[in-house]
């Protein structure tokens, strides 16, 4: 199921580049004609490409002197050649620029007031509003473009999560550029085919995996499903939420509706109780004619991501869900899939590709950094790696307590016995004395990191984004040096799935 999900969207973009036809090898970049409209884009999972790619299609196809380049391979300098430029930006986690845009956003904040002065450009951000940032990557860009003294053709336009209607406002808007008044206004824009349906997973074991833990339940969970998926290892997956009964039965008592009522929601026939488990339970005072009215107007509560802890050939897709803990009480997602949906519950859920997290190609080393529930996306590949005989392989991984926070001990030391592993390192940050984190240990172990990355080492980070992910992030650039660590991104060896 996965496979052809990834392959989908591999199709979609070679055949972006393909009717695009002019990719600009980096080594002339620089010495295109200043009357060629520059598309620059700046992507992590490929939507930002094709949409760049075909943008660019549609330009030339009206007449315009087009090329087209990830910001990867792009300086200031080469910017600046250009009398007018288009960029397409997604945003990364909370907001941040994609990996492969970081060293281009650096060498931009390093610019002068005046260092773009004469270049025109437009921006399209790609976000998405169910995080705190939306489009931030996008908004910081401009703000350094603006800096720089460059001016742009038109507002931002952001795009919320491939928003039909604001793709056709960026088409309208490059029809009104000099040039490109024949602009073709149906242009598919990031058309991959549609998005794999949700199908229902059986709910067939939970166990909590650190009890008495400081930092909150850790639950493994096993889903079956009674149809064949395949999947590579760092595969993400994405669950549509429910919320639990006690909750839907107050707002129902609230509202002083019954929840068997039958409505309709998004044609399907469902009970009001089963509509409102899925969707943002609205806010009194609440005002409907009958409870059809009221399914009218729900809105379907955001799916969660989590990183696949398994291989197909386990039978079994398994998760690690940390049972967050807010205020007003357990997590939505967590709460539900930890606590309050039963064995046997059929959990809606489809598997996501995640290219940026891919599986390493042939027998070459590879160092896995994570923390907590970020073990995970690791084990995946882990798994992977013992299954095919590949032993370079160095786990360096954090937790709180050794006594409470061990994790999956017995397959870890398994592979650890057997080879497997090279290097081990579990750090444990609140065993006494000074509190010391996975980034810690890695600076510690500076020189072996140096010679596995000069071994052609793969470095894989899952886990948090704030505190590891940042750490570990800053200990690479202070160990290897900035130009290095940019020189992994650009190769595909720096390879990150935080949140």
């Amino acid at each position: 199921m996965l496979y052809l999900d990834r392959r989908r969207q591999r199709r979609a973009t070679e055949a972006a580049r393909a009717a695009h036809g002019q990719g600009v090898p980096t080594a002339v970049a620089g010495t295109l004609a200043a009357d060629t409209l520059l598309v620059a884009y700046a992507s992590q999972a490929g939507q930002a490409e094709r949409i760049a790619l075909q943008s660019a299609t549609a330009l030339q196809q009206a007449g315009l002197r087009v090329a087209v380049q990830s910001v990867a391979q792009l300086t200031p300098e080469a910017l600046r050649a250009h009398r007018r430029v288009l960029l397409v930006a997604s945003s990364f986690g909370e907001g941040e620029p994609p990996d492969s845009a970081r060293r281009f956003t650096r060498l931009l904040e390093q610019q002068g007031a005046g260092a773009l002065a004469g270049m025109r450009y437009g921006l399209l951000a790609l976000g998405d509003r169910n995080y705190a940032r939306f489009c931030g990557y996008g908004h910081a860009l401009d703000e350094a473009l603006r800096k720089g003294s460059a001016e742009p053709l038109f507002p931002l336009i952001e795009v919320d999560s491939g928003d039909p209607a604001a793709l056709a406002r960026w088409m309208q808007t490059l029809a009104t550029l000099e040039g490109a008044e024949h602009l073709a206004l149906d242009t598919p824009l990031a058309d991959a085919g549609p998005a794999l349906p949700y199908t229902p997973w059986r709910l067939a074991q939970r166990e909590c995996l650190n009890p008495g833990s400081e930092g909150g339940p850790l639950f493994e969970l096993a889903l079956t499903s009674d149809t064949s998926a395949t999947w590579h290892p760092g595969a993400l997956v994405e669950v549509q939420a429910r919320h639990n009964a006690e909750a839907v039965d107050a707002w129902l008592a609230t509202a002083g509706w019954a929840g068997t009522e039958p409505v309709h929601l998004a044609s399907q026939p469902c009970t009001l109780a089963e509509a409102l488990a899925q969707s943002v339970l609205p806010v009194p005072p609440l005002h409907f004619a009958d409870a059809q009215a009221c399914a009218d107007t729900l809105v379907a509560l955001a799916p969660r991501t989590y990183s696949v802890a398994s291989l197909p050939q386990d039978c079994a897709l398994q998760l690690l869900v940390r049972q967050e803990r807010h205020a007003g009480g357990l997590g939505l997602a967590s709460g539900w899939l930890t606590t309050h949906a039963p064995l046997g519950t059929l959990v809606p859920l489809r598997l996501v590709a995640n290219p940026r997290f891919d599986a390493a190609t042939g027998d070459v080393p590879c160092l896995f950094i994570g923390n907590g529930s970020g073990l995970a996306g690791l084990r995946s590949h882990l798994r992977a790696r013992v299954a095919g005989g590949h032993r370079r392989n160095w786990l360096l991984f954090g937790e709180r307590h050794s006594a409470h926070d061990t994790l999956c001990t017995a397959e870890i030391e398994g592979w650890q016995a057997a080879g497997f592993l090279a290097r081990l390192d579990r750090v444990f940050s609140r065993d006494g004395g000074e509190h010391r984190y996975v980034q810690d240990r890695l600076r510690a172990a500076a020189s072996e990191l140096r010679a596995w990355v000069a071994d052609g080492a793969i470095l894989y980070v899952c886990g948090s984004a704030q505190g590891m992910g940042s750490g570990v992030d800053a200990v690479l650039a202070e160990v290897l040096g900035a130009d290095a660590l940019d020189a992994l991104i650009a190769d595909g060896r720096y390879r990150r799935d935080v949140y």
